[in-house]
């Protein structure tokens, strides 16, 4: 079973607003904002349901990036393990 690097904590992302070049700051999985009672599903049944199609076949975790300078956000995918 593939796990998201970041949810786990096995990595971090460094990645730049593309506004105003400040560092993003993960605010975690996209299914979280989603459902608040998401994290009592199991992983596939959420990424049924977390609006992009092939999270569950191509084992990506997307995650909500935030800028506290701008309030900029963005989804970046991030590949499973």
């Amino acid at each position: 079973m593939a796990m998201c690097p970041l949810c786990n904590s096995f990595k971090e992302l460094e990645i730049y607003c593309i506004t105003c070049g400040t560092s993003l700051d993960d605010s975690g999985k996209v299914s979280d904002f989603l459902d608040p009672y998401g994290h009592y599903n199991d992983e596939e049944t959420v990424k049924m349901g977390d609006g992009y199609p092939n999270t569950s076949r191509d084992q990506i975790c997307p995650h909500l990036m935030s800028c506290k300078s701008c309030g900029h956000d963005q989804v970046v995918f991030i590949q499973e393990e």
